[in-house]
């Protein structure tokens, strides 16, 4: 590859100067069957690549192919911090092209989501233009290893995941597993959201949360996942109720859009608020922050605004001392690029990786394993971990130009 040999050779007269860059193009593609990570890749004039990943989202990946990229066509990929600047619509995105698509901030869901795996992409491909980590580029380590929990939905299916990875923390929810059995007994049968729980579905989650620690006993840390479905008095009833197993927290009970009605529920129980997969943005998470509203934030790096706003966000918790454990719902690829952060953070305490046993996400990457119930920290340049193009290419959704 040119760049290579160009940067063996500067590297041979003595200087770290990286060879100007220029993005050619940026491609987003989507998979077949409804897979919810999207990939994006940035291709550069020296033939340097990066590689970044979304998700939870429509249409971020036909956002990518025709806003972001001809946008960005002819940028250097190195001034990342600028990039995001244009594209979060404080102005003109490339000399004499379109404005952005977004007015000051006015940004969400696939649009945010979008500039978040273009951000992932761009610091991949930063890593590679230093030959160093993407660690290295924020600020260093703090951490050479992830703690990190995967997911259960029996307590039998605990019990082996445990043995089999060495993790010492889980997360369960009622609707890990067909949840009809508690949801029929409701006031309103059928109803997914906004739930009012009566006395025989708050007893289910009782249960369901005291099965686990009766098998798991005291030495393993169990997060109860909501998924927002309940209104604030069942929350802080059903909050009350797990308070004797001593969730390591309860995550969303309520959807992340009402403050002071999180700050509520965090006031009247005892177990740990956690919530943040949607939460955008460090402006979003700014009141959560300064009324205490959560007792642990999970941003979402691949939806919140890329590796850099979710460092920011984790900044600004540091000083209100609020832990921050990252929502994981990707492939290893954007995993890494989690870990790579959560390695500069002085106030993680763990990260998730939901499809870590998960053979059409694996399969999808080279091959990132668990050590001991740990994710070490990738020192390759870049993120470290490569897409398999094969695997995704084969898998790419008809209209899609494959990577």
């Amino acid at each position: 590859m040119f760049y290579a040999a160009f940067l063996a050779g500067a590297r041979a007269q003595g200087t770290s100067s990286a060879p100007k860059l220029k993005i050619r193009e940026i491609r987003a593609v989507r998979l077949r069957d409804g897979f919810n990570s999207r990939f994006i890749r940035i291709y550069t004039d020296q033939g340097l690549t990066g590689t970044g990943e979304t998700m939870d989202t429509v249409g971020a990946e036909d956002i990518v192919n025709s806003f972001i990229g001809p946008q960005l066509a002819g940028r250097d990929p190195l001034d990342i911090e600028g990039i995001l600047f244009d594209l979060w619509g404080w102005k003109r995105s490339s000399g004499g092209g379109p404005p952005s698509p977004l007015f000051m901030r006015g940004m969400g869901g696939p649009y945010l989501s979008a500039i978040s795996g273009v951000e992932m992409a761009l610091w991949d491909l930063a890593g590679k233009a230093m030959n160093v980590p993407v660690y290295r580029l924020l600020g260093g380590r703090v951490r050479e290893k992830i703690p990190v929990y995967l997911h259960a939905a029996t307590p039998d299916e605990a019990t082996t995941i445990i043995a089999q990875t060495k993790v010492k923390a889980l997360k369960i929810g009622m609707d890990y597993s067909p949840d009809e059995w508690t949801l029929k007994k409701g006031f309103d049968p059928g109803k997914l959201w906004g739930l009012h729980l009566n006395t025989a579905q708050l007893d289910d989650v009782a249960n369901f949360v005291g099965g686990f620690r009766d098998k798991l006993g005291k030495s393993f840390d169990i997060a109860l996942e909501c998924h927002a479905r309940y209104d604030v008095e069942s929350a802080i009833q059903l909050c009350r109720l797990v308070e004797p197993f001593r969730p390591m927290w309860v995550e969303e009970p309520i959807p992340s859009d009402d403050v002071d009605a999180m700050l509520r529920i965090r006031n009247n129980t005892h177990v740990p608020i956690a919530a943040g997969e949607n939460i955008y943005s460090r402006f979003g998470y700014r009141a959560f922050l300064e009324k205490e509203a959560l007792s642990i934030i999970q941003p979402d790096m691949s939806k919140t605004g890329g590796l850099l706003e979710s460092r920011k966000i984790a900044s600004m918790a540091e000083v209100y001392s609020i832990p921050v454990a990252p929502h994981g719902v990707a492939s290893p690829l954007a995993t890494m690029a989690y870990a790579h952060v959560c390695a500069t953070m002085p106030n993680l305490m763990i990260l998730e990786w939901t499809h870590y046993l998960n053979k059409q996400y694996t399969s999808l990457t080279e091959p990132v394993t668990l050590n001991d119930g740990f994710l070490e920290v990738s020192d390759k340049p870049g993120i470290g971990v490569a897409l398999n193009d094969a695997a995704v290419n084969e898998r790419v959704e008809p209209g899609y130009k494959p990577l």
